[in-house]
């Protein structure tokens, strides 16, 4: 049986298991846990799958204005448990918690790209990212 929480105090460490045994810590910065700290510090969604035994195996990481747009920046399952409808869920959840009146959005990783239209949702043609100048200095708001 997983459970499924709002879990705004995940712990980093925590996290970071998580996403390494996700494969999605390919893709964040894991080694800088006082970044870790701060991405979890200030979203507003993070929506938890645990196993029986309390493992953290899914996260859903969101930010969200609760009215028109939610980001959902981190979709991470351990690979132990992928292909369970977890991933799924976690989507689901983190949507009806943020308000079906808000899009969802979310900027897929290379290896999950063929996953997001089996479970439903559209590929929009026009996303614009500016790219993280790596090595700045952190945010003048902390």
């Amino acid at each position: 049986m997983i459970r499924y929480e709002n879990e705004l105090c995940l712990q980093a460490e925590e996290f970071v298991d998580c996403l390494i045994r996700s494969t999605l810590a390919e893709r964040r910065p894991v080694d800088d846990l006082q970044r870790i700290e701060g991405m979890l510090r200030h979203s507003n969604l993070i929506i938890t799958a645990r196993s029986e035994t309390g493992l953290l195996i899914g996260v859903s990481r969101a930010i969200t204005d609760f009215f028109y747009c939610t980001y959902l920046s981190d979709l991470a399952v351990d690979v132990a448990y992928q292909r369970t409808g977890i991933g799924r869920e976690l989507i689901s959840r983190t949507h009806q918690q943020a308000g079906h009146s808000t899009t969802l959005i979310l900027l897929a990783a290379p290896k999950a790209e063929s996953y997001y239209p089996h479970i439903g949702m559209t590929r929009h043609p026009s996303a614009w990212i500016t790219p993280r100048l790596e090595g700045t200095s952190k945010p003048t708001h902390e």
